[in-house]
């Protein structure tokens, strides 16, 4: 029984202090501490700044995470096609008449453009 007693005095301990603080009746009718002039002309301007800046890191941080987890090439489009290197567009040609996919005729005009 007497740990329940304990137990409950324990309890209003915090209710108590807050009990005894003095009440500030003056806080928000006036003076310089009310709550919506305390910063003055500067909190009036940074403070919606600091709010825009804040979107802007937000959203960009947003933009750079879905270019991260897409990986690169992705909304570009296809990547442009380059030969492997050591192989030169002639050879390649070479290789379309030899296969079949062209003939002799577009195989003639192909390397006149090619220039050799």
């Amino acid at each position: 029984m007497t740990t329940a007693r304990v137990g409950v005095a324990l309890a209003l301990v915090p209710a108590w202090a807050w009990a005894q603080t003095p009440l500030e009746t003056d806080r928000y009718f006036g003076g310089p501490h009310t709550m919506w002039w305390a910063a003055g002309w500067p909190g009036m301007f940074f403070g919606p700044l600091m709010m825009i800046l804040m979107f802007a890191a937000i959203i960009a941080c947003a933009v750079l995470l879905v270019r991260w987890v897409g990986g690169p090439g992705h909304g570009h489009g296809a990547p442009p096609h380059h030969p492997p290197s050591g192989r030169a567009p002639l050879d390649i040609l070479k290789e379309r008449f030899a296969r079949g996919d062209i003939d002799k005729d577009e195989f003639e005009a192909r390397r006149r453009v090619l220039g050799d």
